[in-house]
């Protein structure tokens, strides 16, 4: 899936990452706002993981959409 459409999708497609790490807290998802790189610092924050590993997941997600 296109960048822009996540960005532009950001407040729907949430809900999944929210589902997919629960981890992430609400604020985290706001403060990512469909920005990628956020996302995957989020991801290194909040379950310890390096970042290729962070890369990874979120490559992972966005296959899925």
């Amino acid at each position: 899936m296109n960048k822009d459409i996540i960005q532009g999708k950001w407040k729907q497609l949430a809900g999944q990452a929210r589902v997919k790490w629960n981890k992430l807290t609400e604020d985290d998802l706001g403060v990512v706002d469909g920005h990628r790189e956020y996302l995957v610092g989020k991801l290194q924050e909040r379950y310890g993981w390096a970042k290729d590993q962070a890369e990874r997941e979120v490559k992972q997600f966005e296959s899925t959409l």
